[in-house]
């Protein structure tokens, strides 16, 4: 009966929430320097989850809100080395998927993007990236999964 009250206490305060992207969970684990994406680097994923972003309530830096259906633990875990470099993230999902890319960088700060590839597909370009831990999920628009491939650049 007390973990009942308590779920219920949980659902009940606004703000809340319970399954969201967590930083705190592994994904594959990756390691690059600015020099070693200088040649892209791709790497293919299964694109969605069940956390809804919309419900998540993470937002970047120019306020815009994260939307879309990603997995509670990142798809990748990057630790990048830098240099001086811009260190770029794109998607390209399976003909018919909308793709979406949520990144929390290695100063905490997130990225979102959905349609930037174009054709439905996401990129995300950080001009000044900071060397550390890259927690990166690769989701889609609307629920459901689909195939995609994730690619690094530098440039």
């Amino acid at each position: 009966m007390k973990k009942f009250l308590l779920v219920l206490a949980l659902l009940l305060v606004p703000g809340v929430a319970l399954a969201c992207p967590q930083v705190n969970l592994n994904g594959v684990q990756l390691q690059y320097s600015g020099g070693e994406l200088w040649e892209a680097k791709y790497f293919d994923v299964v694109a969605g989850g069940t956390e809804n972003l919309s419900k998540c309530n993470i937002r970047t830096g120019t306020g815009e809100r994260a939307v879309g259906w990603v997995a509670p633990a990142p798809d990748f875990e990057m630790y990048f080395t830098g240099g001086n470099y811009s260190l770029e993230f794109r998607v390209v999902g399976a003909p018919g998927c909308d793709t979406v890319l949520l990144i929390n960088t290695a100063n905490s700060n997130w990225y979102f993007d959905d349609d930037d590839f174009g054709d439905g597909d996401a990129k995300i370009r950080l001009t000044r990236p900071s060397e550390g831990w890259y927690d990166i999920w690769i989701g889609t628009y609307d629920p459901g999964n689909c195939n995609s491939r994730l690619i690094l650049e530098t440039f």
